[in-house]
C-alpha cells in the first residue's frame, strides 16, 4: 500500500487510497466535572481488535472503545486552572473508511511463558454489522454505517509454521471464492464463517470431543486473522465491474498465454501414460562432455547444453525401428546406419553401454522392461553411426555382426570410449569410440589415438601418450603400455583417458600413483588427468557478493568462481583477490543465511580451514542447515586480517543534524585504545571536520531508547558494553560553557505511555529560572524537529520509578524546579514516525 502511495504521488489519484482505506480516530481525556478535554485525532488504516477475552467482533469493538476512569490517586492534571480532576480516558472513532480492515490479534506475548503465542480461541464475526455505535456522537449518521463482509484472511498452523489463504467475495452478490496459492475454488458461507471462527473443533452434531475422550479440547488450527468489510451503501462505488477494456493489453496477452500453456500441460498429463522418454548420447554430445562418464543424465529435458543427452518423447507402443528412425532423422543420418546401445547402471554406480539393440520389432516399453538395472524413467541409449556400409547400403558393424541366418555373434572386439585431457586448456572432453581386439596391448591404442587427434603418424622423440582407465569418478587407474586389454580387464563401454606429455615430466613422476592429498596442490593448474578428475570430483561453483553493509556493492558486482572444495582459506582469498584486484590478506568472508539471504557470521581463518568446511561446517545439521552451501559474502578491509585481530569493532551512530539524522558506522579501534581513539576513527571514517574545526564530540551509550551514560575520553574501548548502542554528536556550544554537571537532564521520546519509548535520547542543559516556553525553543533547536512535528509534542517530567505518573509541563513551568531529582527524565510524547507501520500493524508477527 505504501509503495502504491509513493507511485501515485503527484497524479490526479494521489488521494484515492486514503479516501478508500483511511479512517479517523480520536484519543481523548475528558474531565467529568469541568469543561476540559485533551484530544488528538489521527488517521488509521486498520483496527486491531483483541481476540483474547472477547467472544465476537462486536465485543471486540466495545473493548476497543471502552472508557478508563482516572480518579483517586490517578486523577488527571487539567492545567493550572482546573488542577487534578476526575476524567474519562479512551478512544472513539470519528469516521470509518469505505473499505475497513480489521486485524484480529491472534498473536500475542504470553508473560507466563515469556514467548509469543498464537490464540486459537473462538471469535465470531458477522456477515454484516452496524459500526454506528462506535462512532463519536457528533458524527453525521444520515447515511447508514452498515458494513458487509467481503474478505477473510486465514492462518492455519502455529507460531512457528503454517499456511496462509484467503476467502474473497469479489462482487456485491454471488459466490465466495477461496484463494489458496495458485488454486481458486468456490466456497460456502460455512467455510468462510464457521470454519474460521477458531476455537474448539465441533463435530457435525455441533458438539466438541465426546465426554469419554474429554482430556483437552481439540482446537482448530485455522482461524481468521484479518477481516475486510465494505460499507454497504458504497458497494456499487467500490466494487465496480471490471470489463475487458479495463484490462491492459499486455495482461490480456499474458492470461491467454498462461491459459494455452495450462491446456497444453493438461493434455500432456492426460496423455502421459501413453508416452515415455528416450535419452540418447550421440558422438556430438560426448565430444562436448567435460566430466566423468559419457554424459550427465540428470540434465533436464530441453537443456541447451550441447553435452546433454538428446531427449525424445515417444509412444510406448512405438517399435524400436521407429525410435531409430526418429533419432536418425534428428541427427541427420540414414536409419540403416544407426544402431542403439542400451545403457545400464554398473555396480560401481557408473552408466555405460552394455549391448546393442539388434531386434527392432519390440516396442520401446518392452525394450525398457528387458533392460537390466535401470534407475531412470526414460530409456537410455548410446547412438552408434556405422563408418562402413556394404554394396546395398547396409551398415557393417564391427561387433555383433548379423549372419545370413539372422543370428548375431559376439567377436573378440571390444567397444572403448576415448577422452583427452588437454594440459594447456585445462579441459577434459570426449574424442570418440574405437573397436579393438582384447588380445591387443594398451600401447596399440597409441596410433589410433594419434590418428583421431590429427597428431601425425609419429610423436616427437621427447613426447609420449599416457593413458588411464576411468573406472569411476573416484578411481582413475594408470594403464601400462605392455599390458593386454584382456589383462587390464577392459570390456565394452569402458572409458580410456589419455594425455600427451613430455618424457622429462614423465620421468619426474607424471602418471605415478599419488594420494588425493598429494594431488591437491596450491596451484590451480593440473599437470595430469588424474589430478583433474580429483578437481572435477571436488569442484564447487560459488557465488560471491559484496557485503551490503560493509562494502560498496557498485564497486564490487557479484561474480562466480569454480573452485576446488579442498582449497585452503588462504588459497580462497588469493582466488577472490585476483578476481577483485585487491590484496588477499585484506579479505574477510561471511556465510549466507539460506532463508533471508542476509550475511551470517564472519568465517574464521585457520590453517585447516577449507572451502568445504566453510560452506558445510562439520556437524552440518540443524544448527547450520539454514546456511547456503554455494554462496559467500566478502568484505574488502582497510587492513590485513592479522591486524584486524588486534582491533575491536564498534557500531556507532553519529548524529549530524540534531537528533533527526542518524549515520551508522562500523569503526575499528585498537583493543588497547580509548574513546579518544574512537572519536578519531569516526572523524576519519565519516570524513567529517576535526574537533578543532567542527567542535568537540561527545560519545555516550543508550539502552532501550534511554540515555545510559556518557563515556569519558579516557574510557577504554574494550569495556564498552556490547548490549548498548554507542552514539556520538557534536556538543552544543551552550553545553560546553556549562560548569555544573548536575544542570543536565536526560531526554527520551515515548508514544502515549513512557514504557513505549522510541527514537534517540539525549542530554539537555537546564537553565535556572527559565520558563518552559523558552526551554521549548532551545529544545526545538537541539532536536532539529521543526514546524508541526515539534508543535504536536507533549512534554512530561517522568520519574525513573515505573509506578509514578508522568507530570505534564505547561509553558509557565520552570523545568529547573520541576525536575529537581536526579531520577527525573524529560519525556517527549509523540508518535513513533520511524516505524514502518500503520496503526500498529508492525506488531503483527506471523510465520508461514
Amino acid at each position: 500500500m505504501e509503495h502504491m502511495e509513493v507511485k501515485m504521488k503527484g497524479t490526479p489519484y494521489e488521494k484515492a487510497l486514503p479516501q478508500i482505506f483511511c479512517g479517523k480516530i480520536k484519543t481523548y481525556i475528558s474531565c467529568i466535572n469541568v469543561p476540559y478535554e485533551s484530544s488528538r485525532i489521527e488517521d488509521f488504516w486498520d483496527v486491531q481488535l483483541n481476540v483474547s477475552g472477547n467472544k465476537n467482533l462486536l465485543e471486540g469493538f466495545q473493548d476497543y472503545i471502552q472508557v478508563e476512569k482516572l480518579d483517586g490517586e490517578n486523577q488527571y492534571f487539567a492545567g493550572d486552572e482546573y488542577k487534578l480532576q476526575d476524567a474519562n480516558k479512551g478512544v472513539i472513532f470519528q469516521s470509518f473508511p469505505d473499505v475497513l480492515h480489521l486485524q484480529l490479534k491472534r498473536f500475542q506475548y504470553d508473560i507466563q511463558r515469556d514467548a509469543l503465542m498464537k490464540i486459537n480461541d473462538r471469535y465470531e464475526f458477522p456477515e454484516e454489522f452496524d459500526a454506528a455505535p462506535y462512532l463519536d456522537k457528533d458524527v453525521d449518521k444520515s447515511e447508514p454505517w452498515i458494513y458487509q463482509l467481503h474478505g477473510v484472511l486465514v492462518h492455519s498452523g502455529d507460531l512457528n509454521a503454517g499456511h496462509y489463504y484467503a476467502f474473497i467475495k469479489p462482487n456485491k452478490d454471488g459466490w465466495w471464492y477461496k484463494y489458496d496459492d495458485d488454486k481458486v475454488t468456490k466456497a460456502t458461507k460455512r467455510e468462510v464463517l464457521e470454519e474460521n471462527f477458531g476455537g474448539e473443533f465441533r463435530f457435525p452434531n455441533g458438539h466438541g470431543r465426546p465426554l469419554v475422550q474429554k482430556k483437552a479440547p481439540v482446537m482448530r488450527p485455522n482461524n481468521a486473522y484479518m477481516l475486510v468489510y465494505i460499507r454497504k451503501s458504497r458497494l456499487d462505488k467500490i466494487l465496480t465491474p471490471v470489463t475487458a477494456e479495463d484490462t491492459p493489453q499486455h495482461l490480456q496477452k499474458r492470461f491467454e498465454e498462461e491459459l494455452a500453456a495450462r491446456e497444453a500441460r493438461k493434455r500432456e498429463r492426460d496423455e502421459q501414460h501413453l508416452y515415455m522418454g528416450v535419452k540418447a548420447i550421440t558422438e556430438e554430445s560426448f565430444r562436448h562432455h567435460g566430466g566423468a562418464d559419457l554424459t550427465t543424465f540428470e540434465t533436464p529435458p530441453g537443456s541447451q547444453d550441447p553435452a546433454a543427452p538428446r531427449f525424445y518423447r515417444v509412444r510406448r507402443a512405438a517399435t524400436m525401428a521407429e525410435v531409430v528412425e526418429t533419432i536418425a532423422k534428428d541427427i541427420g543420418q540414414d536409419p540403416l546406419r544407426v544402431r542403439l546401445w542400451i545403457m545400464v547402471n554398473r555396480q560401481n554406480k557408473t552408466i555405460r553401454p552394455d549391448q546393442p539393440v539388434m531386434d527392432l520389432k519390440p516396442t520401446v516399453e518392452e525394450t525398457y522392461s528387458r533392460a537390466a538395472a535401470h534407475r531412470d524413467q526414460a530409456l537410455r541409449v548410446w547412438v552408434e553411426v556405422a563408418e562402413e556400409v556394404n554394396s546395398v547400403g547396409e551398415a557393417v558393424w564391427p561387433t555383433y555382426p548379423g549372419q545370413t541366418n539372422g543370428v548375431f555373434i559376439k567377436n573378440d572386439l571390444i567397444l572403448l570410449f576415448l577422452k583427452v585431457f588437454d594440459v594447456e586448456s585445462q579441459s577434459l572432453h570426449g574424442v570418440g569410440h574405437v573397436y579393438i581386439s582384447k588380445e591387443k596391448k594398451v600401447e596399440d591404442l597409441v596410433p589410433i589415438i594419434t590418428k583421431k587427434m590429427g597428431w601425425g603418424d609419429k610423436l616427437p622423440a621427447d613426447e609420449k601418450i599416457m593413458m588411464w582407465e576411468e573406472i569411476m569418478p573416484t578411481r582413475i587407474d594408470v594403464l601400462k603400455g605392455k599390458q593386454t586389454l584382456k589383462a587390464a580387464e577392459l570390456q565394452d563401454g569402458d572409458i580410456i583417458c589419455f594425455q600427451r606429455v613430455h618424457e622429462r615430466k614423465s620421468r619426474l613422476g607424471l602418471g605415478d600413483n599419488k594420494s588425493s592429498e598429494e594431488t591437491h596442490k596450491v596451484s590451480d593448474r593440473f599437470e595430469d588427468a588424474r589430478e583433474y578428475y580429483d578437481f572435477l570430483l571436488n569442484k564447487k561453483t560459488v557465488k560471491f557478493h559484496a557485503h551490503p553493509q560493509k562494502c560498496d556493492t557498485n564497486q564490487y558486482p557479484p561474480f562466480e568462481l569454480v573452485l576446488n572444495s579442498k582449497m585452503s582459506y588462504d588459497r580462497l582469498s588469493e582466488r577472490v583477490g585476483e578476481q577483485l584486484g585487491v590484496p588477499p590478506t585484506h579479505l574477510r568472508f561471511y556465510t549466507v543465511n539460506a532463508s533471508t539471504g542476509n550475511a551470517r557470521t564472519a568465517v574464521r581463518r585457520g590453517p585447516n580451514q577449507t572451502l568445504h568446511n566453510i560452506l558445510m561446517p562439520s556437524g552440518y545439521g540443524q544448527l547450520n542447515s539454514n546456511q547456503r552451501n554455494d554462496a559467500l559474502y566478502f568484505e574488502v578491509l582497510d587492513m590485513s586480517l592479522a591486524e584486524l585481530d588486534t582491533k575491536k569493532n564498534i557500531k556507532l551512530t553519529y548524529l549530524s543534524e540534531g537528533i533527526t539524522k542518524e549515520d551508522h558506522y562500523d569503526l575499528l579501534v585498537t583493543k588497547s585504545g580509548n574513546v579518544e581513539d574512537l572519536i578519531q576513527a569516526l572523524i576519519k571514517k565519516a570524513r567529517i571536520p576535526s574537533e578543532e574545526e567542527g567542535g568537540k564530540i561527545r560519545v555516550y551509550e543508550i539502552s532501550s531508547h534511554k540515555f545510559f551514560r556518557e563515556l569519558d575520553r579516557t574510557f577504554p574501548v574494550i569495556s564498552i558494553n556490547e548490549y548498548t548502542t554507542v552514539v556520538a554528536e557534536r556538543i552544543p556550544q551552550e553545553e560546553l560553557e556549562a560548569d555544573d554537571p548536575s544542570a543536565f537532564i536526560s531526554v527520551f521520546h515515548f508514544q502515549n505511555e513512557p514504557s513505549r519509548a522510541h527514537g534517540m535520547p539525549f542530554k539537555f542543559l537546564l537553565k535556572e529560572g527559565e520558563k518552559f516556553s523558552e526551554t521549548k525553543k532551545r529544545l526545538e533547536k537541539r532536536t532539529g524537529l521543526k514546524g508541526k512535528s515539534f508543535e504536536k509534542i507533549k512534554f512530561f517530567v517522568v520519574r525513573r520509578s515505573q509506578f509514578s505518573r508522568p507530570k505534564p509541563l505547561s509553558d509557565d513551568d520552570i523545568l529547573w524546579d520541576v525536575a529537581a531529582s536526579e531520577d527525573d527524565f524529560l519525556g517527549l510524547d509523540h508518535p513513533d514516525r520511524t516505524r514502518s507501520m500503520r496503526n500498529g500493524a508492525g506488531d503483527l508477527f506471523l510465520k508461514g
